[in-house]
């Protein structure tokens, strides 16, 4: 018990201790929001790594689809790292940078509202993420009251308060830079930790071979009969499987806590880096912890799905390890939950003073007055995730967990396409953006409270989340072509900043 308090003492010490650090960085709203624009590769990768994966993936997401698809379920790990990762700077890091900058938009509702010259479509934007972001932080807090309930002997609620108030205290005080050095830090505990809890579970299984081959004796006649199954190429079930991988893959295009962090990029440089060290990040950690969730049948003779849901997969798998190992498991799964949570809060208040009460009620606000407004924000939407939390956990409330599928599944169903389309293409209308908006949020509405009149398919979450996604991508050309076209204007002022002349040296780029 002591060397576990001892590193949680020292894991806490520090993330607060670089929250007053970094003070002197947020003393404007564009240093709280963006650190200035001047973040450097190792930190705005890892800062996009470790907001991507959180309590809600090691425990949940990698318990669930590796029960279901076995080891199978790594290919949502693979996705994460190319598609969410790989292709998502490449496609969009560099173009994200410059429009943003050249719009002076510090969020993505703020980036719709200059793309197009549209206050109303920059409020509905920044509703939707104030709706769809406060359900997902408090889901970040879910897996962890298993682990804790594993490792210590107090109530859940104390990990709660404690993880709540502290990422409170830095976020406050350093802004996104504070939250972009934690997550460094945090980031190298979880690769630390997920390749070192891999290592443990199949060495107490006798090896990868061992563990391998018992996987592949393993048959559940509820799923199918085929032997072997589970340990195969595609699993049970690919259909379903793919459209995990598009939800939790191409999702994080469309999540403004996500592309959020290309706006603060420093330079050409750091994209190039940033790309190379984001990919070999997700590949890892995203790639490591749906490859253990994939061994979980193998202890299926202390799980009971039925009574205890997949939540306890993973800490069961957990359990039996030593005292070091389970206290490096409940600091891996606190950093990947309060790196993500201090991305959020940062992302919700700064939309809401920024682009909503600003643009409303509060229209003669300074920048001084903005950033008092966004830290008491902050400390606002983490004391409601915290009492969301609190309430399940008191109430065993399941509701609020699911939130986070359908959450990504708005988010990313509502923006994905009419930004893409927006950094590449001059014909992106003001009207496509609204249907891609009220259909991508709408639809999973209608899974959230009426799921019924919905396709089975589209009755899970997730294939539902994947779908709006993949819709938006065809609704927004097509509306784009029968709706009243851009101001021509306006379009070329803005594409103007991809014409900009700039020198590199003949290192980058050989001269004539």
């Amino acid at each position: 018990m002591f060397i576990k308090v001892a590193m949680l003492v020292i894991f806490f010490s520090v993330m607060v201790g670089i929250g007053i650090y970094c003070r002197k960085n947020a003393t404007d709203v564009n240093g709280f929001v963006l650190g200035g624009r001047s973040v450097g590769p190792w930190l705005t990768a890892f800062a996009y790594g470790t907001s991507y994966f959180s309590a809600v993936v090691f425990v949940g997401y990698a318990g669930q689809f590796g029960w279901k698809y076995g080891i199978a379920a790594t290919w949502a790990g693979i996705g994460n790292a190319i598609i969410g990762s790989l292709l998502a700077w490449v496609v969009l890091g560099r173009r994200t940078r410059i429009m943003t900058q050249h719009l002076d938009s510090a969020t993505m509702p703020q980036f719709f509202g200059q793309r197009f010259n549209s206050k109303p479509l920059k409020i509905a934007a920044s509703v939707i993420i104030f709706i769809f972001l406060i359900p997902y932080t408090a889901s970040l807090y879910n897996g962890l009251s298993r682990l804790f309930g594993m490792a210590f002997d107090i109530d859940y609620s104390v990990c709660i308060l404690l993880m709540a108030v502290l990422t409170a205290i830095y976020v406050i005080a350093g802004g996104y830079m504070a939250t972009a050095i934690n997550d460094f830090i945090q980031g190298i505990i979880m690769l630390f930790g997920i390749v070192t809890v891999i290592a443990a579970v199949l060495r107490s299984k006798g090896g990868f071979m061992a563990a391998y081959e018992g996987l592949a004796h393993i048959t559940d006649p509820a799923v199918t009969d085929t032997p072997g199954i589970f340990a195969s190429f595609f699993g049970p079930d690919p259909l379903n499987l793919l459209f995990v991988v598009i939800l939790t893959s191409l999702g994080t295009w469309g999540l403004p806590q996500m592309v959020q962090k290309f706006y603060a990029i420093k330079n050409e440089e750091s994209i190039k880096k940033g790309t190379i060290i984001s990919t070999l990040f997700a590949l890892v950690v995203a790639g490591g912890c749906y490859f253990l969730g994939g061994f979980g049948r193998l202890f299926s003779d202390q799980i009971d799905i039925a009574a205890n849901g997949y939540d306890s997969v993973i800490p069961t798998m957990l359990q039996d390890l030593g005292p070091a190992l389970i206290a490096l498991v409940v600091i891996l799964v606190l950093s990947a939950s309060m790196s993500t949570l201090s991305s959020l809060v940062i992302a919700s208040s700064s939309t809401l003073t920024i682009d909503f009460l600003k643009e409303t009620f509060m229209k003669q606000m300074n920048e001084k007055k903005q950033l008092l407004l966004i830290r008491i924000l902050v400390v606002m939407f983490i004391a409601i995730s915290a009492v969301l939390a609190l309430v399940q956990y008191k109430s065993s409330i399941t509701f609020i967990a699911q939130l986070m599928g359908i959450s990504w599944g708005a988010l990313a169903g509502a923006f994905l396409a009419p930004f893409l389309y927006s950094l590449y293409w001059k014909k992106t209308t003001k009207a496509s953006c609204w249907v891609s908006f009220i259909f991508g949020s709408g639809l999973m509405l209608v899974n959230m409270f009426a799921k019924n009149i919905l396709p089975a398919i589209m009755q899970s979450p997730i294939n539902c989340g994947a779908i709006a996604m993949l819709a938006g991508l065809v609704i927004v050309p097509v509306v784009s072509l029968f709706t009243p076209k851009p101001d021509q204007k306006l379009v070329e002022e803005t594409f103007a900043c991809y014409n900009k002349d700039t020198v590199v040296k003949q290192s980058t780029a050989l001269g004539k």
